[in-house]
């Protein structure tokens, strides 16, 4: 570097070559550390470009065959290429390139990991930019972090700490525990078990997204099923809800560094004395076979199914989950399915807003059955015969007839003589819900919703709606979810029924501690009010904090 004359090493004969000896060359073998090589002869892994498959990685095992005829490394990790958003080749010509440090600025070191471990397997090309950095961020980081956010709150506010909120580290989850607690362990233990399993396996993309899918239907699922536990200071839901946390970080800590350190932080070092001080330095979860419970797994994945389609029905009919219903009917696919809905059924019941759970053993009384000839199809085929098909099949019986077709069997019919076949493509089977139901239908399930209100339920609706725009006003407000209020409502008939029949539970889920009904000449508070249609009526709220 200093200057002087510089000289190529003549005894260099091949570039490839020489990088394929970097293993023995680096410790000077066999002249020297001979004891260091015993250790390091083979390497556990070796990761670069697809491009170097015919370039170092072949050199390094033709070298070490060669000398000690066995491969130079274990396991191999591969990389794509990383192309533009477009999927077209990277170039400055084109004005494509992304600046990594731009996208590590806008969204964060661990958002752009992610992406990179969970867009595609590591040999597969794949497309990069801001955008599908976002994406990722917004889908997985930020529920992640929701979730998160949502149990400091709740442990604040029943001051959890690790004394209590790690009971449930590590040891089966008792038949006594909650059905919910009990499906959540199960899962965390199935998700440690098949992580670590990719993990040893070298297969970043299997051993990143199934995370993604259990943060999803820990906050989407479990949080959502257990809202009024956390509220009420549930103990086990909130030692649960830490302990998956926990986990989970733990599980995260070599794709996302960072934010997998803040949860650690705060939810183990900041409040353990004797705990390992950064989720790098703690030990790697275990998981225990008898905490995995299969019939659980089925169970809840049943509920989630039949949850999908009561609301999917209700939405058809136009009713809002906040409306209390009569009962949900259920076609599931066999017997042991029903039991298995018998299982969770205060959760289906919970979740879908319905008094009572029915099961249907055929769909006759959920759906009408129509078939309808398509004359397009059929005119062309038989012309003048479209009619009297028609004309036959308005006669029969329509679930019969529309059973066979759907299995696939050709449908005769005769007249004067003449035969016409119908085929299952030359036919639409329409199917309705029936009167006073809502249906929805999807890969053999089917479920259905009544859709008559008693005034009775109609109350209930408009009592749960009361409370959710009382608790919307509190948000706009910026009240924290632990102060009391004082609340005022006009006077009305509508009101003064709910009052009658919900007062305690409205007073109870918006921390109302002193209620006061207004006539024309008073007025709401000044310091938060809405008006707003409830039934026939305008109601008008207000409130303060105490």
């Amino acid at each position: 570097p200093d200057g002087g004359t510089m000289r190529r090493v003549s005894e260099l004969c091949d570039v490839w070559f020489d990088s394929g000896s970097m293993p023995v060359a680096q410790w000077h073998y066999p002249f020297s550390n001979q004891d260091e090589w015993e250790t390091y002869k083979q390497a556990d892994y070796i990761c670069e470009a697809i491009d170097q498959t015919r370039g170092w990685f072949y050199t390094l095992h033709a070298v070490s065959t060669l000398l000690f005829d066995r491969p130079a490394f274990k396991n191999v990790i591969c990389l794509g290429h990383i192309l533009a958003e477009d999927g077209s080749k990277m170039s400055k010509s084109r004005g494509n390139v992304v600046n990594p440090w731009q996208v590590f600025a806008e969204h964060g070191a661990d958002a752009t990991r992610w992406y990179m471990y969970t867009a595609g397997p590591p040999g597969n090309a794949r497309r990069f930019s801001g955008n599908l950095v976002a994406e990722v961020k917004r889908r997985f980081l930020n529920t992640l972090w929701n979730t998160y956010s949502f149990f400091v709150v709740y442990a604040n506010l029943q001051d959890v700490n690790g004394g209590n909120g790690g009971k449930l580290n590590g040891s089966p989850v008792s038949a006594e525990a909650a059905l919910q607690d009990r499906w959540l362990l199960s899962e965390l233990n199935r998700l440690v078990r098949d992580v670590t399993a990719a993990y040893e396996a070298y297969d970043v993309t299997a051993a990143t997204r199934p995370i993604a899918d259990f943060v999803d239907e820990l906050s989407n699922w479990y949080v959502r099923l257990n809202r009024r536990r956390f509220w009420d200071g549930d103990a086990d839901a909130l030692s649960t809800l830490r302990h998956t946390l926990v986990t989970v970080s733990k599980l995260l800590a070599p794709a996302i560094p960072f934010i997998s350190e803040e949860i650690y932080q705060n939810l183990v070092a900041g409040v353990e004395p004797d705990a390992p001080d950064s989720v790098h330095l703690a030990s790697w979860p275990h998981f225990e076979d008898t905490a995995i419970d299969d019939q659980l797994h089925a169970d809840m994945a049943l509920a989630q199914k039949v949850t999908t389609l009561g609301r999917a029905a209700r939405e058809s009919a136009s009713l809002k989950v906040r409306q209390p219903l009569q009962r949900v009917v259920v076609r599931a696919r066999s017997e042991q399915e029903n039991a298995g809905l018998e299982r969770v059924k205060d959760l289906l019941l919970s979740e879908l807003n319905v008094k009572a759970l029915e099961f249907a053993g055929e769909a006759d009384e959920l759906v009408e059955v129509s078939v309808f000839p398509l004359p397009r199809q059929l005119g062309q085929k038989y012309g003048r015969g479209y009619p009297v098909i028609r004309s036959s099949f308005a006669k029969m019986d329509q679930r019969e007839l529309a059973s066979r077709l759907e299995a696939g069997q050709t449908v005769t019919v005769e007249d004067e003589g003449e035969e016409y076949a119908v085929e299952p493509e030359d036919v639409e089977v329409r199917r309705t819900p029936s009167a006073g139901l809502a249906v929805a239908e999807d890969g053999g399930y089917l479920v259905a919703v009544t859709t008559t209100l008693t005034p009775e339920l109609e109350l209930e609706g408009h009592a749960r709606e009361l409370v959710r725009r009382i608790q919307q006003l509190r948000k706009d407000s910026e009240l924290d979810i632990s102060d009391r209020i004082a609340l005022t409502l006009s006077e009305s008939p509508l009101v003064g029924k709910l009052l009658s029949v919900h007062e305690s539970y409205i007073v109870e889920e918006t921390l109302t501690e002193e209620l006061e009904l207004t006539t024309g000449s008073g007025e709401p508070f000044d310091t938060a009010n809405v008006t707003f249609s409830l039934g026939e009526e305008e109601v008008t709220i207000g409130l303060k904090k105490l």
